[in-house]
């Protein structure tokens, strides 16, 4: 892969082109990285409302009917439910893995197996996540197993 950065001061924006010889399975992934870094959620923390880029959720989880994201340093509350926040990140490297669980891929760390056909997904920042059975198979298809 060559990457070249052309700066041009006339350029009101950034302008991301990618060229390839077929669209396979990496251009696919990192069209989906780009799209959630550009990617922007809300979230509330201590009475305030706060803009986050999706590429820093680690991931989201409901409680008590509520729906929060979690990032490196802080949690943010959220008014989406879960289902809407999948529908959004859709396209981006967010994947189901619970019920109540949505973690962003790219702050995998390691996956484990766990009883029960369960899998134990530590995130980036040392967090324990635990996959359902039910969405093990969607985290393994990820992986490419």
């Amino acid at each position: 892969m060559n990457i070249r950065i052309c700066e041009d001061p006339a350029c009101a924006d950034i302008e991301v082109v990618v060229r390839c010889r077929q669209l396979d399975d990496t251009v696919l992934s990192l069209l989906a990285r780009l799209r959630v870094y550009d990617a922007k959620l809300t979230g509330e923390r201590d009475g305030a409302t706060y803009v986050l880029a999706a590429a820093d959720v680690l991931y989201a989880d409901t409680a008590d009917k509520k729906t929060f994201f979690y990032t490196a340093d802080a949690v943010y509350e959220t008014p989406l439910r879960l289902y809407e926040l999948e529908e959004q990140l859709a396209a981006r490297d967010f994947v189901r893995a619970g019920k109540s669980v949505l973690l962003n891929f790219a702050h995998v760390a390691a996956l484990r197996p766990d009883f029960g056909g369960r899998m134990r997904v530590t995130m980036s920042n040392g967090e324990v996540v635990v996959a359902s059975r039910q969405y093990v198979p969607a985290l393994k298809a990820k992986l490419g197993l």
